[in-house]
């Protein structure tokens, strides 16, 4: 019963790992792309700590991965966006 929720913990703690990473490289190279990505990294983070504070396998909160969505959006957004720069700028 307790697997689960500690889990959930560890995942949102290499979630924000990963954030800090990313915004390690957005603080030195202030690339757009760094901040996207740790925006993204902090959403699947907090929705790993909602996902172990609530019953995450009670079928009617399937709201909770809406942040989910919207992150992985996010994260194809800014390689959109970075693409989309990069034939911009070399043209």
């Amino acid at each position: 019963m307790m697997l689960k929720p500690m889990l959930n913990g560890a995942v949102a703690m290499a979630w924000l790992a990963s954030a800090l990473f990313f915004l390690r490289f957005w603080v030195q190279s202030k690339d757009r792309l760094f901040a996207f990505f740790a925006l993204a990294f902090t959403m699947l983070a907090g929705n790993s700590v909602v996902a172990a504070l609530l019953d995450a396998d009670d079928e009617r909160r399937h709201y909770i991965y809406v942040v989910r969505l919207f992150a992985f959006l996010l994260i194809l957004y800014a390689i959109w966006d970075k693409n989309r720069a990069n034939r911009h700028g070399s043209g």
